[in-house]
């Protein structure tokens, strides 16, 4: 991927920052969106937001969110703006409790959640029998990495092929940068502005499923995952968590054809700990750009535009498939 950003946007925060707020996400109306909701196994659901413009290809591509992110993050707009202009067939999963809608379960979603994935891929299979593509960003990225994987050479029976965009594929160190400095500041406040309320009306829903008032205290991302996401989700605690739910350890088992985007001066994921080409599979590509921040990529003239890495990234994907 050659990419420049405009000069009048130096550096990673920047990058981050003004595309979310400001960078225009796609041609004319905004993406329409139909829900459909899934009972999952242990009696909770999920939320699905299917793009409403007809396919005229045979082509799904879906999407798998970050860290509170829904279908109305502007890269997931942005993604369906790719894909309507394909012609393809799109879908956002929301992780549980990311539809608007709070879940039923005594769980929520993290970033090594390869089982949730596959469950949504093989209903997904179930009714899409033609060419599938799967792109996960930032925490999604990383889960979707991490099911590929996982499965192995399993995985073409679910996808095509799978892109990670931006994602911590090494969360251990992902999760030192965003809780120091700047980012300790503006993201984890962000975040956790999001997260605290939703992890307290689910101890409403399950009283006693964690302690309370440590919550309350809890400063940044290692604090919260220790007390709610790694006790929740089967980990001892937030370093065993970021250290089995990485998808960084698994890249090199991954037989699907798959591509690991990370700019480099993203400011939620060092350059040091992004993987090296020894460190992958031959399935796996690699795409570090210098710049584009965090799920940023701005491109184009004033305000700029957030297209150029959907497009980048949904086109490499579209080349993978079968042809039909």
């Amino acid at each position: 991927m050659d990419y420049r950003a405009p000069r009048w946007l130096p550096g990673g925060n920047l990058q981050t920052i003004w595309p979310a707020l400001y960078g225009r996400r796609h041609d004319g109306d905004p993406p329409s969106y139909r829900r459909e909701r899934w009972s999952t196994p242990d009696g909770d659901f999920i939320d699905l937001d299917w793009l409403a413009t007809p396919p005229t290809t045979n082509v799904l591509l879906v999407l798998f969110h970050g860290l509170e992110g829904s279908s109305r993050s502007h890269y997931a707009e942005a993604f369906a703006d790719f894909a309507r202009s394909r012609g393809a067939a799109f879908v956002v999963p929301h992780f549980r409790g990311c539809s608007g809608e709070l879940n039923a379960g005594p769980r929520a979603y993290h970033s090594g959640d390869h089982e949730e994935i596959a469950w949504i891929l093989q209903r997904l299979r179930e009714r899409h029998t033609g060419p599938l593509a799967a792109v996960g960003v930032s925490l999604g990225g990383n889960a979707l990495m991490r099911w590929a994987g996982e499965w192995e050479s399993r995985a073409a029976t679910l996808a095509d092929a799978v892109a990670s965009v931006c994602s911590p594929l090494d969360l251990a160190a992902g999760g030192r940068a965003i809780g120091q400095g700047f980012n300790r500041l503006v993201y984890t406040t962000m975040f956790l502005r999001s997260m605290k309320p939703k992890a307290l009306l689910k101890l409403a829903q399950h009283p006693g499923l964690f302690d309370r008032e440590a919550l309350l205290a809890a400063r940044d991302l290692y604090e919260f995952d220790n007390i709610f996401t790694a006790p929740l989700h089967g980990f001892r605690d937030t370093d065993d968590y970021w250290r089995r739910a990485s998808a960084k350890p698994h890249l090199h088992r991954i037989c699907i054809p798959a591509l690991a985007v990370n700019a480099r001066n993203d400011p939620f994921v060092p350059a040091a700990s992004l993987p090296l080409p020894a460190e992958v599979g031959a399935s796996v590509t690699l795409w570090q750009p210098q710049q584009g921040g965090h799920v940023g990529f701005p491109s184009g003239p004033w305000p700029t535009d957030v297209r150029v890495m959907p497009r980048a990234v949904g086109e490499w994907l579209l080349d993978r498939l079968p042809v039909s």
